[in-house]
């Protein structure tokens, strides 16, 4: 199956599941680090870490909406969209089923990072326990898996 099929089953799976909201999320990594941004206090779930990730758009694909949120949310240039790493489910902000779909990328250089919607970032070791939730925490162990095979 070619990347852009991948991509469209994956939204056909996700309308027959009702979801309401797609959401794209990216592992960017640099020297073993996996890229994390922290929500503003007083944004839904203020205070957490998470992937650089967001909302796609009404008519966008994945990965054009994986390729501009990665611009948006940190300035970075993403070079390429390697692996699918699984989704998970949540209720947004507003009370919308909400899929997140999440990819591994590469970007053309990891630095600097320019945050736009969010307060501050770290690049968190793949071998530690990062500063996320548990959703994310399983997005990442698969990213792990992927990197020691």
């Amino acid at each position: 199956m070619d990347q852009s099929s991948h991509f469209e089953e994956l939204g056909a799976e996700a309308d027959r599941d009702g979801v309401q909201r797609f959401v794209v999320g990216a592992v960017v990594q640099r020297d073993g680090k996996v890229l994390l941004l922290r929500r503003p206090e007083n944004d839904f779930m203020g205070g957490i870490f998470e992937l650089p990730s967001g909302k796609v758009e009404a008519g966008e694909a994945l990965d054009s909406a994986l390729i501009r949120e990665v611009k948006e949310e940190t300035g970075l240039d993403v070079a390429a969209i390697r692996d699918y790493l699984g989704c998970f489910d949540y209720t947004s902000g507003s009370g919308k089923k909400s899929r997140q779909f999440n990819f591994a990328v590469d970007v053309i250089i990891a630095e600097p990072v320019m945050l736009q919607e969010h307060d501050a970032y770290t690049w968190s070791a793949l071998a530690d326990e990062p500063p996320v939730t548990d959703a994310v925490k399983v997005i990442i162990g698969k990213y792990r898996e992927l990197q020691s095979e």
